[in-house]
């Protein structure tokens, strides 16, 4: 039984450390490592007159739980966007958003530039 465990434990701390996005930036390779405090994003509430979804393929994923989490996770942290849904399976993003803030354009270029700003692309935009 204690191996079953061992096993285990050395399977999650494997899948913990690998993931699809780059952890390394130029700060920490250079042996300088900075730390940011950042206050808590307080979301305003979106007039349902402004409200707008947007749906677009996200090719160039690789894995559901490092790349779509952190696509969406950029997308539901950015101003004006309600919810962000990213499908790994389907490849789909669904984004709902203040069409006085965001626009479709600027949630491609904010999933085209996560990770190193070339592994993933977007198409057929629909909103």
């Amino acid at each position: 039984m204690n191996i079953i465990k061992s096993i285990a434990v050395v399977a999650i701390a494997s899948f913990l450390f690998v993931s699809c996005k780059k952890n390394a930036s130029e700060a920490s390779k250079t042996g300088m490592v900075t730390t940011e405090t950042t206050a808590p994003n307080v979301k305003k509430e979106i007039a349902f007159a402004n409200l707008q979804t947007a749906s677009f393929k996200v090719e160039g994923m690789t894995c559901a739980i490092g790349c779509a989490k952190t696509i969406q996770d950029e997308l539901t942290g950015l101003n004006g966007v309600q919810t962000a849904t990213v499908d790994f399976d389907k490849k789909l993003a669904t984004v709902t958003f203040d069409k006085t803030i965001q626009t479709p354009e600027s949630l491609t270029k904010v999933v085209q530039a996560t990770g190193d700003g070339k592994t993933y692309k977007v198409s057929n935009m629909k909103s």
